[in-house]
């Protein structure tokens, strides 16, 4: 079947906020590939207070038409019976199987279970071992990110592009955009603003409200013309508040009030990001802001660090990293990561802001 006579499209991605992101380049790429195909997502629902469905971050895009969920450890029959009827009342002709790393057994099982739903051509789903696994960068001494890997198994498809910006495009629509200058009120005072996330769904990842508590107080003296920009769900807000107390400026907590779009659209007017390894943090990366990001280290490093060259990440890699836990008694990993490391990374990019603004205005010669 030629690509042409493609008409419907399942792609399947799980996955909440940051999987999401991360696969924006290989939706582009097959957007462009199929440009008049009717593309539906397949995903679990969400069960986090936390997490987000992709409908939220990815509607208006015209990167994907629908959506279809099914809930997390399906095992029953009868909820299987139902999704396969789904399924085939859709009458995809190809499947994009693009999640992240799963089993041979997992993988293998899925391909069974959507060809006998009646899908003669399934695509990207990774058989071996060079496409379940990140692979090992020597010149940047760390894995390949999630994102790349995603576009290797996409190759039959073409290049993503994934360095160019049109690739993590989330086209905001100019509601959005102007919805943003609302909240931030950027008509009636114009602001610096810095964006800071200090949450986190799982755990493991959380680097701690005392920790959180002294760099904003500790980062305040250096930023006093900005106001501070708080991030989050809902359930984010008190915590939120709880930790901005430590700002002595302008605080906005948007924690719970803005869409995943929106929020992205607030980030593109914030100099840089400060946060946890997060939906957040993608989104600020996708709209190029500069990230300071703390990683635990329950991943292997790179891999979900936000792509680009502008970010900066702090990483310590113990003996048991890539452990995946959700919970970690000891955290010794994130613990290790000090406010003044984090503090150092944010004057590092203060100074790029200076230098940048001193060349908008002609006052410093740039190197020939």
């Amino acid at each position: 079947m030629s690509n042409h006579n493609i008409k419907r499209i399942i792609i399947y991605r799980l996955g909440s906020l940051g999987d999401t992101i991360v696969a924006l380049p290989s939706l582009h790429l097959i957007r462009k590939k199929y440009p008049k195909a009717e593309i539906n997502l397949l995903g679990t629902s969400v069960s986090h207070a936390a997490a987000c469905h992709p409908k939220n971050i990815l509607e208006g895009s015209g990167l994907i038409n629908g959506y279809l969920s099914y809930p997390n450890g399906l095992r029953d029959p009868r909820d299987l019976f139902i999704l396969r009827r789904k399924i085939k009342q859709l009458s995809p002709q190809l499947l994009i199987y693009l999640t992240a790393v799963r089993s041979y057994l997992k993988v293998y099982r899925d391909v069974l279970f959507f060809k006998l739903c009646g899908i003669k051509k399934i695509i990207a789903a990774p058989y071996h071992a060079n496409l379940q696994n990140n692979k090992w960068n020597d010149r940047r001494d760390c894995y390949e990110y999630e994102a790349v890997r995603l576009t290797r198994c996409l190759a039959e498809l073409g290049d993503a592009h994934i360095d160019n910006k049109e690739s993590w495009d989330l086209r905001l629509s100019p509601q959005e955009l102007y919805r943003a200058q609302e909240l931030l009120r950027i008509s009636l005072t114009p602001s610096k603003f810095i964006a800071c996330s200090p949450t986190a769904k799982v755990d493991a990842k959380h680097w701690g409200k005392r920790r959180w508590q002294e760099f904003i107080r500790k980062l305040y003296p250096h930023f006093r013309q900005y106001q501070l920009i708080l991030l989050g769900a809902e359930k984010d807000y008190e915590e939120c508040k709880y930790v901005g107390n430590s700002w002595s400026g302008s605080i906005v907590n948007l924690c719970g009030k803005t869409t995943p779009r929106e929020s992205a659209a607030v980030l593109k007017h914030v100099d840089f990001f400060v946060g946890h390894d997060s939906g957040p943090m993608h989104l600020a990366a996708s709209v190029g802001t500069p990230c300071i990001a703390i990683f635990s280290a329950r991943n292997k490093p790179s891999v979900w660090f936000p792509y680009g060259s502008r970010h900066k990440v702090h990483y310590f890699k113990t003996a048991c990293y890539g452990c995946a836990l959700d919970v970690c008694t000891k955290k010794e990993c994130i613990k290790s990561i000090t406010v003044d490391e984090v503090l150092t990374s944010c004057l590092s990019i203060l100074t790029n802001l200076r230098r940048d603004s001193l060349q908008d205005q002609g006052q410093l010669c740039k190197p020939s």
